[in-house]
């Protein structure tokens, strides 16, 4: 056995994958401990804190492996592909006005109530919100915002556009994880009231009968067991794609630079434009949604959004063994932040929809599409009714299609504003 640390890639991904498979299986379990320990603990911080104690006691050296770069800039993108592929434009529109209204009205309450919560905090805490440089607070709520419009592949997109220092990212995930799933765990208390809530907001819930018809007509038109050439043809769709995204993002992000003074100055706003991990992200992205026009969108009845998650919970590993637990709780006020952020997105949530009448549904969907993404948003719809799993799906799905650009937006905004 080598000596710890370990610093082969090879040894270092076992054991990642090894993290990934205990806490799959021990969540799987339905019965005694583990089923109590899951129902306090969020899988996705088990995910993190794993690999995180790894690198922590020192078994291994996450600073000699290349595996975070692996994930970040291979199988990032696959997974933005294959999450993208399946979305119907078409289908999302079809939801209804409130649908989206919520949806994005959730997408404008991160993006504005980032910068706010900054202004707010600094009131009575500007040590908080202060930092320079790559220490600067406001670059590691950037990873925030990407985690709450769009999820883990958006997370780690804003963490690589604006090399938020990884040292100090534990406190970012911290904030993640426990606010997030303490908004979960509210809108979740929510749905056994649902029928008070919605005759509190004057919603006519009869479209979610609709829905709730028309959802599961189109899940079991494309469900099948997945073939060998069903798996061929979604690693051509991922890494070609992969391949071009990265091809088309290099030479873009050098026109940009060599045509802007604005974005080749790096002391300007706008300089993290020329970043081609930010373009390789974002022509990933429309790769996707270009293939959701063609006959390629049916490869998520082949299971094309879980090959997807596979390769984000990958990166989630590696960016958790980048955690040094030991600096988690250095600044406490960090997570006043995360609450007041999270206030000012569930108040203007509960403000639309008691102003357009939206059913309670929307509300906890559309939040959870941003907040929780993919991971979270289907859990939710489930527990309204199994056969409107897929709207969160696919509403989250729509959330990777404008985490990067709208994560960036409040990235921006939070600059300006810790700054005031």
């Amino acid at each position: 056995m080598n000596q710890l640390p370990f610093t082969e890639d090879t040894i270092i991904f076992g054991l990642l994958c090894l993290c990934l498979g205990f806490v799959f299986y021990t969540s799987s379990i339905k019965v005694g401990f583990w089923k109590k320990f899951y129902g306090i603990v969020p899988t996705v911080l088990m995910c993190y804190l794993l690999p995180a104690i790894l690198a922590s006691t020192g078994i291994i050296n996450e600073k000699a492996s290349q595996t975070y770069y692996i994930a970040s800039r291979y199988l990032l993108p696959a997974a933005l592909i294959l999450m993208t592929l399946s979305i119907d434009l078409k289908a999302i529109i079809n939801l209804g006005s409130k649908a989206l209204i919520m949806f994005l009205t959730g997408t404008a309450g991160i993006i504005i109530g980032g910068p706010l919560a900054i202004l707010i905090v600094s009131i009575f805490s500007p040590e908080t919100v202060g930092g320079s440089d790559f220490d600067a607070v406001w670059r590691g709520l950037a990873t925030i915002a990407g985690s709450w419009i769009g999820g883990g592949a958006n997370q780690a997109a804003m963490l690589e556009v604006f090399q938020y220092n990884q040292n100090n990212y534990g406190g970012m995930v911290l904030i993640d994880i426990v606010v997030a799933n303490i908004w979960m765990a509210i809108l979740l208390l929510g749905i056994g009231k649902t029928k008070k809530i919605d005759k509190w907001l004057k919603a006519d819930s009869s479209s979610i009968e609709e829905l709730k018809e028309k959802v599961s007509t189109y899940t079991a038109k494309i469900a099948r067991v997945t073939s060998l050439h069903d798996f061929m043809m979604m690693l051509l769709y991922a890494f070609a794609g992969v391949g071009i995204a990265h091809l088309l993002g290099h030479h873009f992000a050098e026109f940009l630079e060599n045509n802007f003074e604005v974005i080749r100055n790096k002391e300007k706003i706008l300089s993290s434009l020329g970043s081609k991990f930010l373009w390789m992200v974002v022509f990933a992205t429309a790769i996707g949604i270009g293939l959701s026009f063609t006959k390629a969108k049916n490869y998520e009845g082949a299971g094309a959004s879980k090959i997807g998650s596979v390769f984000i919970y990958i990166l989630v590993a590696t960016i958790g063994m980048k955690m040094d637990l030991g600096r988690v709780l250095e600044n406490p006020g960090l997570i006043a932040i995360g609450l007041v952020w999270i206030s000012i997105h569930a108040g203007l949530l509960i403000l639309v929809a008691k102003l357009i009448k939206a059913p309670y549904f929307f509300l906890a969907v559309g939040s959870q599409a941003n907040v929780g993404g993919a991971a979270s948003a289907p859990v939710v719809a489930a527990e309204f009714h199994p056969s409107l799993t897929s709207v969160g799906i696919l509403l989250a799905v729509f959330g990777y299609v404008v985490g990067t650009a709208g994560a960036y937006l409040c990235a921006l905004l939070m600059e300006v504003a810790s700054k005031v």
